[in-house]
């Protein structure tokens, strides 16, 4: 599908070694194929060595012949990055950002450049579990949306939108939701401390619960709600449990964070708050 392109990772830190590692996986290119930049050249190496792509210290020098500019840094740097970037991109070039809240004419205009395809992944992309929510701009051809395409199903689900508001909701909620869950199991873990158990075994029980529960909720294809309902019974455990998380406001605790995340991602886009 990538039809032997150029590929350059513009920002080479977790998310650009994820992406990296899901294309030479799935076989969507070779090696000599990628090149990736960054400030630090030891981290360079470490890439080189892991992968056998290219690495060089200088952005330009990564984007000059590349024919796909993948944009992984942290959001405050993608001002600096649009301006040196700025008309040194291929006229037939494809960026792919999964710079969050960066919107599509923040980065058309920063790089003078229209064909723009706007991500957000999230940090299970690492072994190959991510979700990524993704739209593009009008000048993106088919067959760049097909590049986009296959280079964003190597690291997980992916799932296409038309409306560029949507990737501020995703943002909030499967970008920034492993945060959530990491917090939720790092309170079982502490929970199950507290009851007795070692901190290892604690932490077996609950990353095997979540793991389980998630792959019993996806094959199931029953609403969260139904499956809750099957391990409630009256007066049980659950039934406890789950009355002193209500009374404790979860529900509310949780619409509130993602809420806060939505609006966080909406302020890094420059998008005026309502």
């Amino acid at each position: 599908m990538l039809n032997n392109a150029h590929l350059a990772f513009i920002g080479s830190g977790v998310m650009a070694e994820a992406m990296i590692k899901g294309i030479l996986h799935q076989k969507l290119l070779s090696p000599n194929r990628i090149i990736a930049s960054g400030p630090r050249e030891e981290r360079g190496r470490q890439l080189q060595e892991r992968y056998g792509i290219r690495s060089t210290t200088k952005n330009l020098e990564a984007a000059a012949n590349a024919d796909i500019v993948v944009l992984s840094v942290k959001p405050q740097v993608l001002p600096k990055l649009l301006k040196e970037l700025q008309g040194r991109i291929s006229p037939k070039g494809l960026v792919l950002s999964i710079v969050a809240g960066a919107r599509i004419h923040t980065i058309q205009s920063g790089l003078s450049h229209d064909a723009i395809v706007r991500s957000m992944p999230n940090t299970p992309a690492q072994v190959g579990a991510g979700m990524t929510v993704w739209t593009a701009s009008e000048q993106v051809t088919p067959e760049q949306r097909a590049q986009a395409q296959s280079i964003l199903a190597a690291l997980g689900e992916e799932l296409y939108v038309e409306d560029e508001d949507y990737l501020d909701m995703a943002t909030a909620l499967s970008g920034t939701g492993p945060a959530y869950v990491f917090l939720f199991m790092e309170a079982l873990i502490d929970a199950g401390v507290h009851l007795g158990f070692s901190r290892r075994v604690a932490q077996q029980l609950v990353l095997q619960t979540v793991l389980g529960s998630a792959l019993f909720a996806k094959a199931s294809q029953m609403h969260p709600a139904e499956l809750r309902n099957m391990v409630t019974s009256p007066g049980g455990t659950s039934a406890e449990a789950l009355y002193q998380l209500e009374k404790g406001g979860l529900r509310t605790v949780v619409s509130r964070a993602v809420w806060a995340a939505y609006q966080k991602s909406r302020m890094l886009g420059g998008v005026n708050q309502e």
